[in-house]
């Protein structure tokens, strides 16, 4: 396993102080998680056998600075807190890997300020919007149905890190506020006018997305590549929203190849 250390930094006017989790050893990656908080340890530890990777916590969601969510007011500002963010950690167009929610942001970045992205891989981001093909709205569906929503295997161990079950008080409690502090900016789902963006991402850039994904439908993943120059798109045929918990070693494989290549 990488050596990990966990280091705490303050932006944002030194109102937000963020947890973010260093790993591995090699180029810089950044991976921004999903709207459930930072549970995607197996992926973090397979991107580390080939990068440095560095996994900020989304503000609010560290324990102890819980009320920093209030500094920000809108997705833009959020966009430019991770701009100082890069800027804190030294880190100069470094590829930028996000899941999700993590994905939507990722793409902002990308796209407000192209030179601030090296390369780029969404998996399965939020951000646009069809009328024919709905996106589920995650944070309010009844708990009984997100395992066929989320998961291909609804059986999977890591499905307990996104179900609220009231018996698990810290486990609840850890969920209900991180779907309190990304829905803050994306609520409700989103389209806040990333299809308009996407030209200006110049980072080369892959669409990882799952063909069985069923919160948010695969052809999705060609309305990134045809607002995105040059995009990339790879489906997995098994694949479900969460395959950061389910597949992390493959997904990885898929992430390192192509930000290697």
């Amino acid at each position: 396993m990488a050596t990990t250390k966990d280091k705490t930094v303050s932006v944002w006017g030194d109102k937000v102080h963020p947890k973010v989790r260093i790993l591995g050893d090699g180029p810089p990656v950044v991976y921004l998680h999903g709207g459930y908080g930072p549970i995607e340890t197996e992926l973090l530890d397979e991107l580390a056998k080939s990068f440095t990777v560095y996994a900020p916590e989304h503000p609010g969601i560290t324990a102890g600075d819980e009320d920093s969510y209030k500094a920000l007011d809108d997705m833009w500002d959020l966009v430019l807190y991770y701009y100082d963010l890069f800027d804190k950690l030294g880190l100069k167009a470094p590829a930028v890997v996000g899941h999700s929610f993590g994905g939507m942001i990722a793409g902002e970045i990308a796209a407000t300020d192209p030179t601030r992205v090296g390369k780029l891989v969404l998996i399965s981001p939020l951000g646009l919007w069809r009328d024919d093909s709905p996106i589920r709205n995650y944070i309010v569906t009844p708990q009984t149905d997100l395992p066929a929503l989320l998961f291909k295997d609804q059986h999977h161990p890591s499905l307990k890190r996104i179900t609220l079950n009231p018996e698990d008080q810290d486990g609840f409690i850890r969920i209900t506020w991180a779907l309190g502090c990304t829905g803050k900016f994306m609520w409700p789902i989103p389209d806040k006018g990333l299809r308009k963006r996407l030209h200006r991402i110049a980072a080369p850039t892959l669409i990882v997305w799952g063909k069985d994904d069923k919160l948010l439908p695969s052809v999705y993943a060609d309305e990134f590549r045809k607002g995105i120059p040059g995009a990339k798109i790879h489906l997995v045929d098994d694949g479900a929203h969460m395959m950061p918990l389910e597949e992390p070693a493959k997904l990885a494989a898929t992430v390192a190849k192509f930000i290697k290549g």
